[in-house]
């Protein structure tokens, strides 16, 4: 796998997938951390969303900053090195349990992500710059990313277990020490890169640093002091009002870059923006996974297990026994009364209420015990299916390539968003035939999302990279690339504020139903500009 491509694949290969076990570690278990009411801080279902949409949509905007910074004074290594170092402790200081530290280390991990993220995905395509590699960089974005979800597969698994014997600080803990290893692996490949680690010069119309603060930064905190301020939340909370007058001022210096863009980078510039504007909404519904679908897995779904699939699992630390009553559920629900208000739900409690929408018939007899497997895992379920299908992707692709007739990059893109758009509706069906969660779920109904949106992910995710690599002027590349996850910051956000609508929709297909027309939409935008993205694509003489 390795032999076609430089040296250096292998090394930031296994960086960014220890890096993202402990991204995913964490972000696996941060909603039900903060919905925990014995270890976490007790949380509804809308604070824990909001608090979730909020914290991840940060840590895809800062590579903005990171981005920036790498390009024209720290370069890319020293951005990564600092940048994994800062996600490590922060992912560590997680382990305390008080609100001041755990916005403390989201701010580092925030602040980490946007030196690490960007620069090694900009890292690696400098080093397909040169003629010998350059048809193969797809393909090299394809087997990083399956790195990127070798991390995030087993790092469930690992905090399933941690969780259950140690306890949901150790879990935290065990994400820092992945990140440092990531950091370690890095370091040890350094001489495979450093040709790839140039600093582009500044042209002319390049708005210096100092302006950027000036008239970028600097109204930004202003726009997001004065969002979460402003009486009578707009979008829905402060937070949320706070992110969105925020990003204001970044979003038009994206648009002022091609304002000012020479003519011949107009074009490619004005591509990219379009791109960004549509992969929002994938994002949107994507990043649903830590929200609406680990509710769905906790609440609606069978994790049952019997025989001697119980034993491996509780072996394995992944799973453990749940007691019924009939008294814990009559009491489930007469919290749930108490904790009601004109008919709105004020606060809920994670106690043991697994069994409030279990058939009666399915139900373990008074005192009985069931075996559950715990719910982190479910979020394995999608780098899973990275793992299993990014092999015959990119096998595919070759095919296709071999016989000239490989689709081009935007193409790609495309479909990935329609494909996307169809998982959704797995979804729907799931809502239906558990009778609107009135019954458990099988779990297929969430391998079968997760498998359908994974193909498009593969489609759109690492081809949004190899595209942006692709189409940015040099001299902008990493910034560009900090555009993509401002894009996906965006998303991220709007995933949150989407996830704070679950308990709204009495019917939950409802809830499926505006996810697959947002992506719907997303998809006729794309297919829209295809001609003339792929037109632009050719002018510049890549595929």
């Amino acid at each position: 796998m390795w032999k076609k491509h430089p040296k250096a694949l292998p090394f930031l290969f296994f960086s960014e997938m220890w890096e993202r076990f402990g991204y995913y570690l964490m972000i696996g278990i941060f909603l039900l951390y903060l919905k925990n009411v014995e270890q976490g801080f007790a949380m509804t279902n809308t604070e824990a969303s909001d608090l979730y949409g909020t914290f991840i949509a940060l840590v895809f905007l800062t590579p903005f900053i990171g981005g920036l910074l790498a390009d024209r004074y720290f370069g890319y290594r020293k951005s990564i090195i600092a940048g994994g170092l800062m996600m490590g402790a922060g992912y560590c200081l997680m382990a305390v349990h008080s609100l001041p530290m755990l916005y403390l280390s989201m701010a580092l991990v925030i602040f980490g992500n946007g030196f690490f993220k960007p620069n090694i995905s900009t890292l690696l395509g400098n080093l397909y710059s040169v003629p010998e590699y350059t048809e193969r960089k797809d393909e090299g974005y394809n087997i990083f990313y399956m790195g990127i979800n070798v991390g995030a597969f087993i790092c469930n698994f690992f905090s399933a277990a941690i969780i259950i014997v140690w306890g949901w600080k150790y879990a935290f803990v065990a994400a820092g020490i992945g990140m440092f290893l990531g950091v370690l692996i890095f370091i040890l490949g350094t001489k495979h890169y450093i040709s790839g680690d140039v600093r582009k010069p500044m042209n002319k119309e390049d708005m210096p640093f100092s302006r950027i603060v000036i008239t970028i930064f600097i109204p930004a905190i202003i726009a997001g002091v004065f969002g979460w301020l402003i009486p009578k939340n707009i979008f829905g909370s402060d937070s949320t009002d706070a992110f969105i007058f925020a990003c204001i001022p970044v979003i038009y210096f994206y648009a002022s870059l091609y304002l000012r863009a020479e003519r011949s980078e107009k074009r490619p510039i004005a591509a990219l923006l379009a791109i960004f504007a549509a992969v929002i909404l994938f994002w949107a519904v994507f990043k649903q996974n830590g929200t609406a679908l680990t509710i769905w897995a906790d609440n609606y779904t069978d994790r049952q297990v019997h025989g001697t699939t119980a034993d491996i699992f509780k072996s394995l630390k992944q799973a453990k026994d749940t007691t019924y009553t009939k008294d814990s559920v009559e009491l489930y629900d007469e919290l749930f009364r108490l904790q009601k208000k004109d008919g709105k739900v004020i606060k809920e409690y994670n106690y043991p209420v697994y069994f409030k929408n279990v058939k009666p018939e399915n139900l373990p007899i008074d005192g009985g015990v069931a075996t559950l497997w715990e719910t982190p895992i479910s979020q394995s379920i999608n780098p899973g299916w990275v793992i299993l299908l990014t092999p015959l992707i990119v096998a595919f692709f070759a095919f296709l390539r071999k016989r000239n007739k490989e689709p081009s990059t935007a193409t790609k893109i495309a479909f990935g968003l329609l494909i996307s758009a169809l998982s959704v509706l797995v979804m729907v069906g799931a809502v239906y035939v558990s009778n609107n969660g009135a019954e458990k779920a099988s779990v297929w109904w969430l391998l079968g999302t997760y498998g359908v949106i994974t193909v498009g992910e593969l489609l759109l995710s690492p081809m949004g990279l190899s595209l942006v690599s692709k189409l940015s002027p040099v001299r902008l590349t990493s910034l560009m690339m900090g555009g993509w996850f401002l894009a996906t910051s965006i998303g991220n956000k709007l995933s949150g504020l989407l996830a704070t609508l679950w308990d709204g929709y009495e019917h939950k297909a409802n809830f499926f139903w505006v996810n697959f027309a947002l992506l719907l939409f997303a998809t006729f935008i794309i297919f829209a500009m295809l001609k003339w993205l792929n037109r632009i694509m050719k002018e510049k003489g890549v595929k």
